[in-house]
């Protein structure tokens, strides 16, 4: 036991294990930075002005959709530039300008500042997805399934810790306060890959990058490629069809009575628990007996999780199958990753992962919307069935994306 613990901490890491470390700290903040003002958006834009309802409601939704919408067009092009330049470079400029952005939301004096901040934050995006880059290729092939699965439980577990820290800090300094530390703690994440990133990396010259066509032209499995970037879209649409009635859901269920409040943070804050703890073994575990099948495997899981979610008669129930969501989410994105990586030329990992980035931002948007306008015809009940059916479409499409190939 003692050689392991001493394997494990105090031998001297490789370089990849070192990125790792930072990336993960960086993407885990990366996250946070995404989710925290989830709480309390709408009380922040209420300070603001004189709103009603309605326009609480409409520039709220402005606000949170804002950066995603401008993620899905902007990621592609860092992406290009990824290939050229670097992917460190890419780090950089996304933790320095996030850090500004973010910051500066703490000053604003009316809505629309805001909502413009929100989308210069969807502009320096492509911290996540260059961390993805630059970990694929920098570890070893038998390595990257395992490195994959933990980096991505820090971008994860913060996206979904998020609202449950933006919520502390905001009652403890207030929300503009919340903000400038936000902004801080990215300042800190920049300094830290400036000086304890490292990469191998040959600038290509502009006249040698390859256009999106000649890219797809040139990958052997293109059917996996397209297939795990269509697969991103139907998994963060899942996810995120719910995330609007969450805490509705949780009153619900609770009888309109006690901590409403503090048990919906706890709820939607549980699936990061799990993820955390599974995602670096499924990893791991996909090495060994195929990605492909770890992504189908937990696909079909969730498909079975997220039916009786409509069920349950208490928060408790609730709160149980939110930690086997986490379970599922897992094996899913960290295995979308890595068979990005494992089926894409290291001269174009860049683009690949931001045309990623790209499809998940914009599950990131259609699921709230689609979640909103099912529970508003129908019920709640009915968002998590309709969910189900999304993922277990999923399930459909990944077994004919990774057909002969595990």
């Amino acid at each position: 036991m003692r050689n392991k613990i001493n394997k494990l901490f105090f031998r001297k890491k490789e370089t990849w294990e070192k990125n790792l470390l930072v990336l993960w700290f960086g993407t885990f903040m990366t996250g946070i930075g995404f989710s925290l003002v989830m709480p309390f958006l709408p009380l922040y834009i209420d300070t603001l002005g004189e709103f009603s309802k309605r326009q609480l409601n409409l520039y709220s939704g402005l606000t949170y959709s804002a950066m995603f919408i401008v993620m899905a067009f902007v990621s592609p092009l860092w992406g290009k530039l990824a290939d050229r330049k670097g992917r460190k470079l890419m780090l950089l400029r996304a933790a320095f300008g996030m850090s500004i952005v973010i910051a500066l939301m703490g000053f604003v004096s009316n809505v629309y500042q805001l909502i413009l901040l929100r989308l210069l934050q969807g502009v320096f995006s492509g911290y996540v997805s260059n961390s993805n880059a630059l970990i694929a290729t920098e570890t070893p092939k038998k390595n990257s399934g395992k490195a994959l699965g933990i980096l991505i439980t820090g971008n994860i577990t913060g996206t979904l810790f998020g609202p449950l820290v933006g919520g502390v800090i905001a009652s403890l300094f207030g929300y503009r306060p919340t903000f400038i530390i936000t902004g801080i703690i990215l300042f800190l994440v920049f300094l830290l890959s400036l000086f304890f990133v490292h990469e191998d990396f040959e600038p290509v010259k502009k006249a040698d990058v390859q256009n999106s066509m000649q890219v797809f032209s040139q990958l052997k499995n293109k059917r996996i490629i397209i297939g795990m970037l269509v697969a991103t879209l139907i998994i963060q649409l899942g996810n995120f069809s719910i995330s609007p009635i969450i805490s509705l859901y949780v009153r619900e269920l609770m009888k309109n009575s006690g901590p409403i409040t503090i048990a919906s943070g706890i709820v939607a804050s549980l699936p990061g628990l799990a993820t955390l703890i599974a995602a670096p073994r499924f990893g791991e575990l996909g090495d060994k007996i195929g990605t492909a099948r770890i992504l189908k495997i937990g696909m079909l899981f969730a498909t079975c999780v997220f039916i009786p979610m409509s069920l349950v008669t208490n928060v408790w129930q609730f709160g149980f199958l939110r930690l086997l969501i986490g379970v599922s989410d897992a094996a899913l994105i960290p295995a979308v990753q890595t068979l990005l990586a494992k089926n894409t030329p290291p001269n174009a990992t860049g683009r690949i992962f931001s045309y990623n980035q790209s499809f998940q931002a914009l599950g990131n948007v259609m699921g709230p919307l689609l979640g909103s306008t099912i529970s508003g015809y129908w019920s709640y009940n009915a968002v998590f069935f309709s969910t189900a059916v999304i993922i277990f479409t999923g399930f459909i499409w990944v077994v004919f994306a990774t057909k002969k190939h595990n």
